[in-house]
């Protein structure tokens, strides 16, 4: 993936991503389709979201110190947001996102199928 820059002092992109830290949302495309989860955090310069339970690595951690021995962590790799969707607990459905109004004036996000609003 090729790095973009931004015109103000070569300062890398941030994307617009439809999605934030808590959404539930369901995976839409590659080896891990059709899972469900929470977004545990996001990187907004690479256009990237971590989502629990989802895209698990192992990585095999050296001992660091005499006498400990050696282990195996498991851990969540980031996934691009475009394979992600917003996902609605209780109808079970994935939807897209709208911007809308409240009657207070306030802008939320909403899902386009169910009419929930998520903010």
């Amino acid at each position: 993936m090729a790095k973009k820059k931004s015109n103000k002092k070569n300062r890398p992109v941030r994307y617009k991503m439809h999605v934030k830290k808590g959404d539930t949302v369901q995976v839409i495309a590659g080896a891990e389709k059709g899972k469900v989860g929470e977004i545990i955090r996001t990187l907004p310069k690479k256009s990237m979201v971590v989502v629990k339970g989802v895209n698990i690595r192992t990585k095999h951690v050296k001992p660091q110190q005499e006498g400990e021995s050696g282990r195996i962590i498991n851990f969540e790799a980031p996934i691009h947001s475009s394979k992600v969707m917003l996902y609605s607990s209780k109808q079970k459905v994935a939807s897209r996102i709208c911007y809308t109004f409240t009657p207070e004036g306030r802008k939320v996000r909403m899902l386009k199928k169910t009419g929930e609003i998520i903010d």
